[in-house]
């Protein structure tokens, strides 16, 4: 911590001179320089520059000595999320886990040096129903900044680990919600939220000072009721334009194009990105008659960072039905494309095209398919809108086998990009999903209270592999000028892991099987694997302490893995089983993770006084479904971050169940309460996990 101090002054002193003497302004201040392009001693951020490029410079650890890459030290976590990309700052290192839990650990030993606890599962109230944890952590002088489900902002003291301040982002009856990590561009921390699904969520982000958490400035995503006045915000003067784009009434549907995971500053621009989510609900056709692109959906914004003014935007999906936001990391690059260099913005967003955007103006200059792709024959670059199937809207109550699925070909797990190479480094999907809304009535569809995925569309995984090459997975290697694949490897199942690459010539991510690997940058060669003894879907992390280089992962299942109830039995994912870990490895490394426990298939205990009711069970699976089963599992498999209800003995017992349920005796474990659902509907619920038990 002696070097964490010695820094703060440091800071501290650059702040002082900027305020002395005009002439030091000529210099960026520490902090800024390193969020640029740091020496990559530190990790300061969650893709460790503005750039967002997931991208070491250090080069200790390369494809000529990775063998001998080793555990340095491991840290045994408790349960609940573990896929924060840590943060490491002068060999001190800061993750979060659970509801937002943030740690700091010495990165030579592993040994706590602070924990803070904000106390989210008692805060949240019925925002637990919908979130799960967190994804990173910011950083600027003197604090760690982190996010909480409940929707606060908190800035923590780096060397106490004290509170700070804390600014409510959101309002606390609404659905919104935060798992993304903040960002801080130069003063300033900005932060989105999810909840589209949840509620009649209407988007937008907000940016903070991050000395004092007082509100800057606020952009919405999305129009509002044109017939109110203005709100003061930085939105409001492209908000009459953005509504020429909606019919209907769509703000009684809230909108959607929350910002619930990317943001990039541009430094050089004096821009700040955002990556919108998709409308709420899903379905075009409710949520604005079928009509219009609904700005900003599915989006890249440009914002004015002094201000929050809009710049420019491109939209990925206009008018947007199958859930296909644009919140995937976006990366700052310099290209040379057509003889020229390109200063670029480069993503790759659900929808499985490879976009290079010219970030001075919003221009698209290519765009081509990295994953299979059904729904677009291409992109027209003259127009930049996507040349569509008509099929793929689903017509007439038709049904359409999408490619990507609402997974998306990339999902939120960051993609690397390696400037000596020229290479990105992406994590793809390969999932299909049946889409279609026969019976549903556009004109009295109505929102259900408590219901997440209520988008009306109904929509089906395929998992049976009726459809070829779905449920598969890769690490890819894209080539951005050439637009075209340079190698990919398959990983294991349809989920992987976040990605980081290094100047060693290497990519390293981890996959469901539990294997924590490095491939070869520029040819895509395995050459090290390490058996981590649980999934590993965080994003590694690369730094140096002592001048060493250090890489750290966190592994154990997070997010909604109960969403996948067939790879959570192939590999025995359990919620109270499985390990989660801080794993830090080093050249020569010398530890070793004990032996795992032997795998044994749990006993289900008797149900003596079950009756069967099959109408009960019906309504209890609608019920369970809508409900339940983000957590517990769509098939009742649950993994990750909730138990598996068909080995607990509470649903037997109607009194027990209430308790849990209706009264939130675990709410302080992250189990919500869920006091809004009727004595008959808990019963219900209750004779399905008890029918489904016996199956």
């Amino acid at each position: 911590m002696k070097a964490a101090l010695e820094r703060l002054k440091s800071m501290l002193s650059v702040v002082c001179c900027f305020a002395i003497s005009s002439a030091v302004m000529a210099s960026p201040p520490v902090e800024s320089r390193l969020l640029d392009s740091s020496d990559g001693n530190d990790w300061p951020a969650y893709g460790r520059t503005y750039g967002e490029g997931h991208f070491s410079p250090l080069s200790e650890i390369n494809t000529e000595n990775v063998s001998r890459l080793g555990l340095k030290w491991a840290l045994e976590l408790p349960v609940g999320n573990s896929v924060t990309t840590p943060l490491a700052l002068d060999g001190v290192l800061y993750f979060a886990t659970g509801y937002s839990v943030v740690q700091a650990v010495d990165a030579r030993s592993g040994k706590q040096l602070w924990s803070y606890d904000p106390q989210v599962a008692i805060q949240a109230g019925h925002k637990l129903q919908a979130p799960w944890g967190t994804r990173g952590l910011a950083w600027w002088r003197d604090k760690v900044f982190t996010a909480t489900a409940d929707g606060r902002l908190i800035a923590i003291d780096v060397v106490s680990g004290k509170l700070l301040w804390t600014a409510m982002t959101v309002d606390k009856s609404d659905g919104r919600y935060i798992t993304g990590a903040p960002r801080v561009f130069d003063g300033n921390v900005i932060i989105g939220h999810g909840g589209a699904d949840f509620g009649a969520i209407r988007g937008y982000v907000t940016a903070y000072d991050a000395e004092t958490g007082k509100k800057l400035w606020r952009f919405y995503t999305v129009p509002g009721n044109p017939s109110l006045r203005p709100e003061g915000e930085a939105s409001d003067s492209v908000m009459p334009m953005a509504a020429e784009t909606w019919a209907g009434e769509w703000w009684k549907h809230g909108g959607g194009g929350t910002v619930w995971n990317a943001m990039t500053y541009d430094r050089e621009f004096g821009t700040i990105l955002i990556g919108t989510g998709n409308g709420a609900p899903w379905n075009y056709r409710i949520r604005s008659e079928g009509k219009g692109d609904n700005l900003f959906l599915c989006s890249m914004i440009a914002l004015d960072a002094r201000t929050g003014a809009y710049k420019w935007h491109y939209q990925f999906n206009p008018g947007e039905t199958w859930d296909y936001n644009a919140a995937m990391d976006m990366q700052l690059a310099e290209l040379r494309i057509g003889g020229k260099d390109r200063k670029v913005v480069v993503t790759a967003p659900k929808n499985g095209f490879f976009y290079v955007i010219d970030r001075s103006n919003g221009k698209l200059i290519s765009a081509e398919p990295f994953a299979v792709v059904n729904w677009a024959s291409k992109i027209d670059l003259k127009t930049g809108r996507p040349v569509e199937i008509p099929a793929a809207r689903y017509p007439n109550g038709s049904t359409f086998v999408l490619r990507p699925s609402p997974s998306g070909a990339h999902n939120w797990m960051p993609m690397a990009y390696n400037p000596r190479s020229g290479l990105f480094y992406i994590p793809t999907l390969n999932l299909a999903t049946a889409f279609t809304d026969k019976g549903i009535n556009p004109q009295t569809w109505q929102r259900q209270p408590g219901v997440i995925l209520n988008g009306g569309v109904s929509f089906a995984y395929v998992f049976d592999d009726s459809t070829p090459g779905v449920n598969t997975s890769t690490l890819l290697a894209w080539d951005p000028v050439a637009q075209r694949k340079r190698w990919e490897v398959p990983t294991p199942d349809f989920w992987n892991g976040g990605v980081m690459t290094s100047a060693g010539n290497l990519v390293f991510q981890g996959q469901v099987n539990s294997k924590f690997s490095a491939y070869a940058a520029d040819t895509g060669k395995l050459v090290w694997s390490f058996d981590a003894q649980a999934p590993v879907v965080a994003p590694p992390i690369s730094y140096s302490v002592d001048g060493r280089q250090y890489i750290t992962v966190l592994s154990g299942f997070g997010t909604t893995p109960a969403a996948f109830g067939p790879l959570i039995e192939k590999y025995g994912i359990d919620y109270r089983t499985q390990k989660r870990r801080v794993l830090t490895f080093m050249l020569d490394g010398k530890e070793s993770l004990p032996p795992p426990a032997p795998r044994t298939k749990p006993v289900l205990p008797p149900d003596e006084s079950f009756i069967e009711n099959l109408e009960a069970y019906k309504r209890g699976m609608v019920t369970f479904g809508t409900r339940c089963a983000l957590c517990h599992g769509f098939d009742m498999v649950a993994g990750g971050n909730a138990p598996d209800l068909r080995y607990s003995t509470i649903p037997f017992d109607s009194q027990a169940f209430a308790t849990l349920v209706r009264d939130g005796a675990l709410v302080p474990l992250g189990m919500p309460r869920f006091d809004d659902l009727s004595d008959a509907d808990r019963e219900d619920v209750r004779q399905y996990i008890r029918t489904r038990r016996r199956e």
